[in-house]
């Protein structure tokens, strides 16, 4: 039944190794081999993916490439995806900003080199050094009008603030401007009192949610919204179960303390910016709570995410599809904004290829 839907991937991955990076480093790092000597950006959370994966045998290997996604997209029925990364999301806990600038710099350069200039059915966003938020607006706005980047990356962990308080603000005044959207993406654990769970699936069940409701209470909360009223951001890879509770706990404080020093610089209860069309959220298939999120919620801002090749192969991307091409709790509109339409609306895809 899937065959009769457009669908867009709004959240694929890339592996990114640091050899392959090396060579688009510049600066006082360009051909300085001993860079190699450490990883380039910090573990995600302390567990090391492939010993888990090789004790398991899920992945014969941590590797992509264009002609995988491309195979992968014709394969599963999908006309484009938008690519993030993996290794990178760990940007937020590099502690030396002049680093950080270089290494994202680097990468979306590699990116745009290796992925997107191949197919235009490759979109990708840009790691944004948020270390230093000037410098992150203008990498923003070259990454976007210069290697062709549909939006940028916000890290949903690591950074001394949170990603509501205004030092963030000429990233959001770039992004508004240019008419791109930003994605809060998860991965490290750090910092989320998770450091005591010793099973790494326990760790991964958490460590996404509570980010984004961290990031999603600051960035309301702090008037993000009001101070940017165009201003499109999704929330990634957490599902979109826990959204009616975080709108009914924000709108309590908020009625509660309406006063700016209890609450902060919103203007409005905060459940009106989820509904507002401006946020948008990763849906999971596999959510049972998923018609009365869109009860709730509304469906203009649900967005269908394949997460390959992470937790997800091509059988994994079929059924999923399957499940909300075909559920029967949805109506056929929900549908089709979920697997196409809101990403389309997310992110500038006017006119991207789909086959």
């Amino acid at each position: 039944m899937s065959e009769h839907f457009e669908i867009i991937d709004a959240d694929g991955h890339v592996y990114e190794r640091d050899a392959d990076l090396f060579p688009y480093l510049g600066g006082a790092y360009k051909d300085k081999r001993t860079l190699l000597g450490f990883a380039f950006w910090p573990t995600i959370d302390g567990f090391q993916r492939g010993a888990i994966h090789a004790r398991l045998g899920v992945h014969q290997s941590f590797e992509t490439n264009a002609r995988v996604w491309l195979d992968l997209l014709d394969q599963a029925g999908m006309a484009l995806t938008v690519l993030y990364p993996t290794a990178g999301l760990a940007t937020g806990l590099i502690r030396d900003p002049d680093w950080a600038v270089a290494l994202t710099r680097a990468y979306n350069d590699w990116l745009a080199d290796q992925y997107l200039n191949v197919s235009p059915r490759l979109k990708g966003v840009a790691l944004l050094p948020l270390q230093d938020p000037p410098e992150a607006a203008e990498e923003l706005r070259r990454a976007v009008t210069k290697l062709g980047m549909v939006g940028g990356v916000l890290c949903a962990v690591g950074f001394q603030k949170t990603l509501g308080h205004s030092d963030f603000d000429p990233v959001y005044a770039v992004a508004e401007q240019l008419g791109c959207p930003l994605g809060v993406h998860g991965g490290p654990s750090h910092g989320l009192g998770l450091d005591r769970l010793d099973k790494f699936a326990q760790v991964h069940t958490l460590s996404h949610p509570y980010a984004q409701m961290t990031q999603l209470t600051s960035i309301v909360m702090n008037g993000v919204f009001d101070r940017f009223p165009r201003l499109r951001v999704a929330f990634l890879e957490a599902g979109c179960g826990w959204v009616p509770f975080m709108m009914d706990r924000m709108d309590r404080s908020y009625e509660a303390r309406k006063l700016e020093e209890y609450v902060g610089p919103v203007k409005r209860p905060p459940s009106h910016y989820l509904t507002s069309g401006n946020v948008f959220f990763g849906a999971d298939p596999c959510e049972r709570t998923l018609p009365y999120v869109i009860e709730v919620l509304g469906d203009v801002g649900l967005l269908f995410s394949s997460d390959f090749p992470h937790e997800a192969n091509l059988q994994k991307c079929r059924q999923e599809i399957t499940a909300i091409a075909q559920h029967t709790r949805l109506a056929n509109t929900s549908r089709v904004k979920i697997l196409a339409a809101n990403a389309r609306r997310f992110y500038p895809l006017a006119g991207a290829a789909s086959t």
